[in-house]
């Protein structure tokens, strides 16, 4: 996938120390892909960042465009929430 990171979700990635390898892995293998308002699209994995507690990396991002636009990252233990 084509895409490019907004500075909103470049600055959510550095504040969540989330890497860009990261996001690429999961827009590039997304564990789901789930349809949300206004076009967007969640792109999300279970992930486990190395502390042994597996959380849910979700990507919002604009793919109606191209390149597609990554709208914020996020990761959260709420897997039960946002997984279909």
């Amino acid at each position: 996938m084509k895409y490019i990171i907004s500075r909103h979700a470049q600055t959510e990635m550095e504040r969540r120390n989330i890497s860009k390898a990261v996001v690429e892995s999961v827009l590039n293998a997304p564990g789901q892909v789930v349809s949300e308002k206004e076009g967007r699209k969640v792109y999300q994995s279970k992930i486990d960042f190395g502390s042994g507690k597996t959380f849910l990396l979700r990507v919002i991002v604009v793919d109606d465009i191209d390149p597609a636009v990554v709208i914020t990252v996020y990761k959260t233990s709420k897997i039960e929430k946002y997984w279909r």
